[in-house]
């Protein structure tokens, strides 16, 4: 896919007031530290679209881009630790599952994790709560730059492991770095393809 316009839309403080549900929407979540936004700007070739911080959990809204004035990549707020009270993380999370389970032209949640890291706690539930919810998702590890040789995709193999202990069936995965501009590619010829898809079959999200 080439990005030929990319723009902001608005940030929504409730997911009642996110864009028209008109197009289909593509969704990025992780922890606070994981290095969406940067993924985000490297996979559209632009330098700060999405707001990067050393701050995690800068992003507290929901962040509407509009994509060759066709579909919607969406930023939203990180889960983990990000350093806000526990009434705001209260109020982050609602945020995220109201938007996830009431977002009708959601067509698919890209989870982000570090591929650095063994599989984490939060972010092995957060993809239960997807399975149980039935939420369409994808997994996809980022910062794979920061480590030497091979040790990004035997790290993704020992994740993949660890879920099938509990599933049965994968998601799509993705392994990327921002720094080198690698994997994004790949998630942008995934959203044309079920772009295509939907406008074939005519979908419509009103």
């Amino acid at each position: 896919m080439v990005i030929k316009t990319a723009e902001f839309v608005k940030s929504s403080g409730k997911w009642q007031d996110c864009p028209e549900p008109k197009i289909p929407e593509y969704a990025f979540i992780g922890r606070s530290n994981v290095g969406k936004s940067s993924l985000i700007n490297a996979m559209l070739n632009r330098k700060d679209l999405a707001k990067t911080s050393q701050t995690p959990g800068k992003t507290q809204l929901i962040n509407h881009f509009l994509i060759n004035e066709n579909w919607y990549l969406t930023d939203l707020p990180g889960y983990g630790y990000a350093k806000v009270s526990k009434s705001q993380r209260k109020d982050f999370e609602k945020l995220i599952t109201n938007y996830i389970l009431n977002r009708k032209n959601l067509v698919n949640l890209f989870v982000l994790v570090d591929s650095r890291h063994s599989a984490q706690k939060i972010d092995l539930e957060f993809i239960e709560w997807c399975g149980e919810n039935g939420i369409p998702f994808s997994i996809v590890f980022t910062k794979a730059d920061k480590l030497k040789g091979n040790a990004a995709t035997a790290n993704v193999e020992k994740y993949k492991e660890e879920l099938l202990k509990t599933w049965e069936d994968l998601p799509e995965t993705y392994l990327t770095s921002a720094e080198k501009k690698e994997g994004g590619d790949e998630i942008l010829q995934f959203i044309q393809t079920t772009n295509e898809f939907l406008e074939k079959n005519h979908v419509n999200f009103e």
